[in-house]
């Protein structure tokens, strides 16, 4: 559950309205592992202490400023709850590039980020850019294949259709030791964008949820 609360003198109506704005680079930018919960939910309530009729009008000033600050706490809100995924060790977040079209990006960011292979690999702090790419090809989403860069943190690990030239594996196995990984993919078909978030899977992960009702 999340709870959020605002002093402001803001309608149910306007405030579900500016929570609806937000919610799709928040809250419904994250996994632990793709599975969802009767639990999964946020609220957002006015105690209407603070008096201020501009907010009720969504397009004045005062409302883009409100709306900001809630994107900043609703996010902030989600990412809490990828870094306390059970077991996790690593915070993972992945940026698609230049798409077609948001949806396509959004598809082809969760295909990444649902993967147990890619959570794995990044829990065991391997730069395995050939499971990101298998990804990519599991979302459906067509891709031209040479177009793509993909980089992990700021390695560039695959371009033009092949492994890079600049390819380290040193330099890349100790960024893996991070408690935060960046996965990036530049489609090169357009100008839109998405960035999810996730995290690794480790032992924990299996042993807390194959036990968690004994315990």
């Amino acid at each position: 559950f999340s709870f959020i609360f605002t002093d402001a003198d803001i309608s149910s109506v306007v405030l579900n309205k500016y929570l609806s704005n937000v919610l799709s680079k928040t809250f419904n930018a994250i996994t632990v592992d793709s599975d969802t919960s009767t639990n999964d939910m946020v609220a957002i309530f006015a105690t209407k202490k603070i008096k201020n009729k501009k907010l009720n009008t969504i397009s004045s000033k005062e409302a883009l400023k409100f709306e900001k600050a809630l994107a900043i706490v609703c996010l902030e809100l989600s990412k809490q709850i990828v870094a306390d995924g059970e077991g996790a060790k690593k915070f993972i977040t992945i940026k698609i590039k230049n798409s077609k079209t948001t949806e396509s990006a959004k598809k082809i960011a969760f295909s990444i980020a649902n993967s147990p292979l890619i959570k794995t690999a990044v829990a065991g702090e391997d730069p395995n850019w050939g499971r990101i790419l298998m990804g990519i090809g599991k979302s459906g989403e067509k891709i031209e294949p040479k177009k793509l860069i993909i980089k992990i943190g700021e390695f560039i690990v695959a371009e033009n259709g092949k492994i890079s030239e600049s390819y380290n594996e040193e330099k890349l196995q100790e960024y893996m030791k991070w408690d935060s990984i960046l996965i990036e993919i530049d489609l090169k078909q357009g100008h839109e964008q998405y960035e999810c978030y996730t995290c690794d899977f480790t032992h924990d992960y299996i042993d807390i949820n194959a036990h968690y009702r004994r315990s």
